[in-house]
This record gives structure tokens, sequence and C-alpha cells, in this order.
């Protein structure tokens, strides 16, 4: 029996998933967790085979809440479900030790060969990923693009903004202080070399990290 963690914020999604997991016999034995911190105590608490993980979750982040399981579980393969597009996140996210990287609209086979993979030591991407890593590694590119200068709760902050959102509805859905976004908006544009929010918007866009 596989001991799965699913941690997403949405219940009705992690509904869905419990019960496409529950469908396979005698294989899955699933738990739920609604936020980061959630996902952390229970993975310290219990024994899982694999986590399941969304990326934006309230309060502590997907990939903040993946970089502490990875210092403290570092052998638990941890992968990522997300409504993101890849070139937004999953470089990021298997940077930070995730063992694979999908849409949330993948398609249920496609999650099955993931998890299996995984399962047995392996890294999961797309197979349109896997090409576009391969181009980069050939074209001998070394030049990171801007955005990947910044911390992940940076690059959080910076997604936020660049979907229209204000400091103080930020800080709300981070459960942090408007001072402290604030800040992390003024080391955004300073390490992206960007006057202002429109600047950073034109480059979220041109760049394809808008939602």
């Amino acid at each position: 029996m596989i001991r799965v963690l699913i941690a997403d914020d949405h219940p009705i999604y992690r509904q869905g998933l419990l019960q496409i997991l529950m469908e396979v016999p005698d294989m899955f034995a699933v738990d739920e967790a609604g936020s980061g911190e959630e996902a952390l105590s229970k993975a310290l608490d219990k024994n899982y085979d694999l986590v399941l993980l969304d990326i934006s979750m309230p309060g502590r982040g997907g990939l903040d809440a993946l970089k502490a399981l990875k210092t403290h579980l570092p052998k638990l393969p941890v992968l990522i479900l997300s409504m993101h597009p890849e070139e937004q996140y999953a470089v990021r996210a298997l940077r930070a030790g995730a063992s694979g990287y999908l849409n949330k609209e993948c398609a249920w086979d496609e999650l099955v060969i993931a998890i299996k993979k995984v399962l047995g030591g392996g890294k999961y991407v797309s197979a349109a990923l896997a090409e576009k890593l391969a181009d980069n590694l050939g074209s001998g590119n070394t030049d990171r693009p801007l955005q990947e200068i910044l911390s992940n709760r940076e690059y959080q902050v910076f997604r936020m903004i660049a979907s229209g959102k204000t400091v103080s509805a930020i800080a709300e859905e981070l459960s942090l202080s408007i001072k402290t976004i604030s800040t992390h908006r003024v080391r955004i544009l300073g390490k992206m070399k960007l006057k202002n929010n429109a600047e950073l918007i034109h480059y979220a866009i041109t760049n394809k990290l808008a939602d």
C-alpha cells in the first residue's frame, strides 16, 4: 500500500484527486492537508511514501513547504501538481528538490505514470518541458533569466504583482505584513533592474510568467 499525502488548499480538488487514487484497488492509502504548514506537520508525524503538493497555497506556499520537506525528509518524493504552466514554476520546483512537475489538467494516466516514476526514484517532467530543458543545455546559454535571481518568496510576490494584485491584497493572502511585502517589492525591482510595477507586469507578460 502506497501512503500518499495530498497537500492542496482546495477541498474539491483534494476530494477529486483522492477519489481518482482510491479507484486503484489496494494500491493507495491517502491523507490530506489544506496548507503548507499542515503538510509539513503531517509529513513529520507520519511515514508517507509520496507527497502530491500544490504550488499556490496561502501562508507558507508550496515552494516554501517543498524546501522544508526536503530539509527534514530529503528522501521523501514530492510531486508538484499545479495549475500554473511549466515555464512559470517547474524548473524552480525541480531545483528545490521536487521529483516531478505536472499541470493539474494532465490526464489521469499521465499522473499514474508520474507517480510510478518518482516512487521508483526517478524524476518526471512532461515531454514538452524535457525538450525545452534539452534545448537550453544544447544551446550552451548560461545566462540566467532575471526572475531566477529571485528567492522563492520574492518570485511568488513577483507573480502576484504581475497578476495585478495590490501590496495589501498580497499581504493578506500570504498572511504577511504590508511592510514585508513592500520590502519584497523593492528587492524584486532592484534585482530585476525594473523601475515600477508597470515594467514588472510588462516583463512578466513578455516572458509568459503572468496568468
